[in-house]
């Protein structure tokens, strides 16, 4: 009973909404609240900053530019997701109820969040070096997303002709050759590259605050001029919450790459042993 209230049990719930029509709560839910909230804290973040300080740094910028590429991108190839498990196979239960409305949006912020009160100059060479970081994960991401996705839907386009594939005995064809030939779960390694771009430019994250004023019972903030916020002792430790997110994202997409693997195993058998023999590697190549 716990797992079902965790999991989910229902597959893909539906609501009929007067004028909207049907609805798919899970994929709504998936994209619309907790994506649009992300972006939208993230704003809130840089507003904060210019509170604080009168300027808004490159880091801030860095971080939401990047951050909301990657939610619109979803939104812009939101037919894609329909593959992903969790679209396929999680019900619509607490787990991804709570991750979509409350995880997503409070915890995939806290680098603007960080950047709002200690803020870091970056620097035309910083900004370029995180820029190169984003742009070659997100080049991993959605080219082999949208070669799978254009294999599914038209095998004879020219891009996706010469894939080479095993045929299943389910009629599913699974990829041999291209990205997938690379690895089974090699968006994964994408997605993940592209959490780097999030937390590096917090830098080495950690601040104090000093000086602070209390005027009736109240702290005045950085506007006010009376707080300052210095690095000190505390340099080094914050990073435990503004690279939470790249560590966190590599358990959760290993996670998801099992719990795919095992679902793949048990629909095709055999012929998922003879391609496990011929994309050996996981994620990453050569390495899982």
């Amino acid at each position: 009973m716990m797992y079902d209230w965790f999991i989910g049990r229902e597959l893909n719930p539906r609501v009929k909404i007067p004028l909207a029509g049907v609805i798919d709560i899970k994929t709504f839910m998936e994209l619309r609240p907790g994506m649009l909230a992300w972006v939208i804290l993230d704003l809130t973040f840089m507003a904060k900053q210019y509170a604080n300080y009168g300027y808004i740094t490159d880091s801030i910028m860095l971080v939401t530019f990047s951050q909301a590429l990657y939610t619109f991108d979803a939104l812009w190839w939101e037919s894609s997701m329909l593959t992903m498990i969790d679209i396929t196979t999680d019900g619509f239960g607490f787990m991804l109820a709570f991750g979509d409305l409350v995880w997503v949006p409070f915890t995939y912020s806290l680098q603007a969040r960080y950047l709002a009160v200690h803020p870091v100059k970056l620097g035309l060479q910083g900004v370029l070096a995180v820029v190169g970081v984003q742009l070659f994960g997100y080049y991993i991401f959605r080219a082999a997303n949208n070669e799978k996705n254009t294999f599914r839907t038209n095998p004879n386009d020219p891009s996706v002709k010469h894939l080479k594939y095993i045929q299943t005995s389910t009629g599913s064809k699974l990829i041999t050759s291209g990205w997938w030939g690379r690895a089974r779960h090699i968006n994964y390694l994408g997605d993940w590259i592209m959490s780097w771009a999030y937390c590096l430019p917090t830098g080495i994250a950690g601040y104090i605050v000093q000086r602070q004023s209390f005027v009736d019972g109240n702290v005045l903030g950085a506007a006010f001029g009376d707080k300052e916020v210095v690095q000190g002792e505390a340099r080094g430790w914050g990073m435990l919450i503004t690279y939470f997110f790249m560590l966190y994202f590599a358990v959760l997409l290993i996670h998801r790459e099992m719990r795919d693997e095992e679902k793949c195993r048990k629909k095709y058998g055999k012929d998922w042993d003879e391609y496990c023999k011929r994309v050996p590697w996981r994620i990453l190549p050569g390495v899982y």
